[in-house]
């Protein structure tokens, strides 16, 4: 699962270093962030219906279709002869990427017990973390010596040491019966989700937030959002099971993953630009900053799993609220005096808050029901952080540019981007309430169910740790 995870870790923060590279020989300066953009929204919008596969026909074979997906994109990339062909391919990535996470997650929640749980996602954040320092550096040595197709075949011996360590290693036992696929489900939440991420990315950027094109995109993505929910009502087996919302630990476990997404927007969009600018950081110095983050995160969820069996899920994704509560304004109001050495820092415990909000709340859903929706709940856990994510991106993206344009429009103004970069910490202040708010709402006790797994099935029949 590790080396699965980081074979979509690595591919999201390779290609940053080696975009100039990239522009250089195959142009269109202009269609770059689609790179990004188009990723993104294919590995998001296709979550829920994997998942809902995963706990259809089982974990392994769609794993391994995701790894295969990836890998084809990655040959793609690696050979694009132009930038509209590498963008397609990044698309083809991104349609791989969103099997090989959310699932990867889901056989953790399959074939660990309660008490290995957290420490084992400590080490899934850790590939994060040590992706988040190697992928950059991989990708700026790739540009310097003029090789940035390196980033995407780098991906071929990762992906084929994951597909054969899963097919060797991991066993499941899968009930064989017949099922009706939710095709109709499954083509309306597709085509109301890719517009809406896509109304959310663009939007102020390729048209106007007020133009017909991004009221059409909103209205028709709404329309068929609305034709989704009346299909699932009627469906036999509903791609995404609306009756899950109604259980409190569903609904408020996927508020806090939202919440997280958009923080995580805030924090690593923002937070180089400000240290580069604000105190003449190099880059280097500023991803150094930001990377205390991804270290705090796992360090936080290594240790979750004590505190959660003594105290509860509830309370220790309170506590993680608090942390970024206080990270969070900290940083807001230290704002105005730019420093590396306190970016550094409070980021280290808002990454811890982030770890201890999010992991116990992702254990406490997974326990919360049996083999036959575990995909699904960690689907729609991920699904709601990428769309935090994106819609994070957009809104405060949209406040920061708000100010500048203010202050006269000088993006490489120290004083502008400082300014811009409080008000956007200020904002992550009030997400941070927000998550925090999400915990709170979390039932005070969680029934556990007693799931089968893959690998045969261990009871999580421990009721006092609830």
């Amino acid at each position: 699962m590790m080396v699965s995870t980081g074979l979509v870790a690595i591919d999201s923060t390779i290609i940053a270093t080696a975009v100039p590279s990239i522009v250089r020989d195959l142009g269109s300066f202009s269609s770059f962030p689609w790179l990004f953009s188009i990723y993104l929204l294919a590995s998001a919008v296709t979550v829920p219906v994997y998942s809902k596969l995963a706990d259809t026909i089982g974990r392994k074979p769609l794993l391994l279709f995701g790894i295969a997906v990836f890998l084809l994109g990655s040959v793609l990339a690696g050979v694009a002869w132009s930038m509209p062909v590498l963008i397609v391919a990044r698309a083809v990535q991104g349609l791989g990427a969103g099997a090989i996470g959310p699932i990867a997650l889901t056989v953790i929640g399959d074939i660990y017990t309660l008490e290995e749980r957290a420490r084992v996602q400590g080490y899934m954040a850790s590939v994060w973390a040590i992706s988040a320092v190697a992928g950059p550096t991989l990708g700026g040595l790739f540009a310097q010596f003029g090789i940035w197709r390196g980033i995407f075949w780098v991906n071929l011996p990762l992906g084929i040491a994951a597909g054969w360590l899963l097919m060797r290693h991991f066993h499941e036992n899968v009930q064989r019966r017949t099922h009706r696929i939710d095709y109709a489900g499954a083509a309306m939440l597709t085509g109301a989700t890719t517009l809406l991420m896509l109304g959310i990315l663009e939007g102020g950027d390729a048209w106007a937030w007020n133009s017909p094109a991004s009221f059409a995109i909103f209205g028709v993505g709404a329309a068929l959002l609305v034709a989704f929910v009346f299909i699932e009502l009627r469906a036999a087996e509903p791609v995404l099971p609306l009756s899950l919302f109604r259980r409190r630990i569903v609904t408020s476990t996927t508020l806090l993953g939202f919440g997280v997404g958009m923080g995580i927007a805030g924090l690593t969009a923002f937070i180089p630009t400000y240290l580069e600018v604000g105190t003449g950081a190099p880059p280097v110095v500023a991803g150094l900053a930001l990377a205390t983050f991804t270290i705090g995160w796992p360090l936080a969820a290594a240790t979750a799993g004590r505190l959660y069996l003594r105290w509860g899920f509830r309370r220790i994704s309170i506590l993680g609220g608090i942390v970024l509560v206080g990270g969070g304004t900290v940083l807001a109001l230290l704002g105005h005096s730019p420093s590396v050495v306190s970016v550094a820092v409070v980021c280290f415990f808002i990454g811890m808050g982030f770890g201890y909000a999010a992991v116990p709340s992702l254990v406490a859903v997974q326990s919360s029901v049996d083999w036959s929706e575990r995909g699904v709940v960690t689907g729609s856990n991920m699904f709601a952080r990428s769309m935090g994510q994106s819609l994070g991106a957009a809104v405060l993206g949209a406040i920061a540019n708000a100010i500048i344009f203010d202050l006269g429009g000088d993006a490489h103004d120290p004083h502008t981007i400082v300014v811009a970069s409080t008000a956007v910490f200020a904002a992550v202040a009030v997400i941070a309430v927000g998550i925090l708010a999400a915990a709170i709402v979390m039932p005070r006790r969680v029934e556990l169910a007693v799931a089968r797994s893959g690998s045969g099935g261990n009871p999580e029949n421990l009721p006092d740790a609830a």
